[in-house]
């Protein structure tokens, strides 16, 4: 059982599965999403999501990893941010880590990276969304074993980490 925060392109990692930060429809999006859609090759992800699509929010599912090093990709739509309902909000972040675990896990997965889910265009605050994605990790891993990467980009998380706040 590991648990590391990296600071890598989540496409090129060399993991058995990635989490792709996907919306309901499972559509090729912007930012990490068509990051991974453009590594792994459009057109056979496209096909491989619209036979699976939609999803709800907090759901997941899989997808052979194509032209990834990662075997599987896991698509998992996170909640846009709803600052008037921030508990239900946070329930769907906490459902979009727990079910991409737990889809791994069954798919026998031995390592694992994750994205920043919702932190971008979704709008979830990314110190709150930080803290989620740690610690429903670190729950799962008390009883389940494998290797889990948070990759960080966000420069605000980032200097959070850096400066002692979250070793």
């Amino acid at each position: 059982m590991s648990f590391k925060i990296v600071n890598e392109d989540i496409a090129s990692m060399n993991v058995d599965a990635i989490v792709n930060a996907a919306n309901t429809g499972l559509k090729m999006g912007c930012g990490v999403c068509g990051a991974i859609f453009r590594a792994a090759g459009a057109d056979k992800l496209t096909k491989a999501c619209d036979d699976l699509a939609p999803i709800n929010t907090g759901g997941a599912v899989i997808t052979d990893g194509f032209n990834l090093k990662a075997k599987y990709i896991i698509h998992t739509a996170g909640p846009v941010y709803n600052p008037n309902n921030d508990e239900e909000s946070v329930r769907l972040l906490e459902n979009s880590y727990k079910n991409s675990l737990i889809l791994a896990k069954k798919n026998y997965v031995s390592s694992l990276a994750f994205p920043l889910i919702s932190a971008g265009i979704y709008g979830f605050p990314k110190i709150k969304a930080f803290e989620i994605a740690k610690e429903t990790i670190e729950n799962f891993l008390k009883e389940n074993d494998m290797d889990v990467y948070l990759t960080i980009v966000d420069k605000e998380v980032i200097d959070r980490m850096n400066n002692g706040t979250y070793r």
